[in-house]
């Protein structure tokens, strides 16, 4: 099998460039973003791999991905955001990754920030670093109906994990080979983000937020209107609350 990773090039952290690490790029409709969003991802380290994880788009999103030269899994059709980042864990366990960054396709992650998500990964303390954008330094703006959403979710998974969570709505994250093992065998599909910091405290594995600024989307719209966003948090109250009584499946040792 080719290797997958990028050769190391001066300028990155020494212990990163010992890891074999890869950038999980979830995509859908993304086409006039999605090779930017590529190309920082590379000028931030090109050892970084790459794979594009193409969630039934039906625009040229995969072909755009294909010619700036990264690896592209594309789905037959839409799972959701839940499906697609779970099945790029699987591909980052079975290539034997060991270090994996979430960047949504949509360039509202900034991948000049992953070296904040990395670095308590890279010192032992962490097994999977959220980029928050509620604590000092995040600078978060958004619909204040949105921002008292995320406060909610962030309050009840706070209590049901027994840390303070300020950000559980983020997508932009980097886990640890644990946690590549973890999301591969079990990841949320309804609302993965905040289920996903509850499974992975199920499975005493540890987190850390630091503070990320995230941009402005520049294509497409929200399809979440006030009466929806009111329904998004009703349902997901309610899927938190079933989660307290849900046996996570466990993940198989490494051999």
């Amino acid at each position: 099998m080719a290797e997958l990773a990028r050769p190391v090039v001066e300028g990155v952290e020494p212990e990163l460039a010992r890891r074999r690490r890869i950038a999980i790029v979830p995509a859908y409709n993304e086409e006039h973003t999605v090779g930017r969003v590529i190309e920082e991802i590379q000028a931030f380290d090109p050892g970084f791999a790459i794979v594009v994880v193409d969630d039934g788009s039906t625009d040229r999103t995969a072909l755009v991905a294909e010619r700036v030269g990264v690896q592209v899994l594309r789905l037959p059709f839409n799972l959701g955001i839940g499906g697609a980042v779970q099945t790029g864990y699987q591909y980052a366990l079975d290539n034997g990754f060991e270090v994996a960054v979430q960047v949504d396709g949509d360039g509202q992650h900034n991948p000049h920030e992953i070296a904040r998500l990395v670095d308590p990964i890279l010192e032992g303390k962490a097994d999977m670093v959220v980029g928050t954008r509620f604590a000092e330094g995040g600078g978060y703006r958004g619909t204040r109906l949105r921002r008292v959403g995320i406060h909610l979710f962030a309050g009840l998974v706070s209590l049901m994990v027994g840390q303070r969570v300020t950000d559980t709505t983020s997508g932009f994250r980097a886990v640890n080979r644990k946690g590549i093992r973890l999301f591969a065998a079990d990841y949320p599909h309804d609302y993965p983000e905040v289920e996903a910091t509850v499974l992975l405290a199920r499975h005493r594995l540890r987190m850390v937020e630091v503070p990320v600024v995230m941009r402005i989307r520049e294509t497409g719209s929200s399809s979440i209107t006030a009466l929806r966003s009111v329904y998004y948090m009703v349902k997901v109250l309610l899927a938190l609350f079933i989660g307290l009584f849900r046996r996570y499946s466990t993940p198989l040792e490494e051999p």
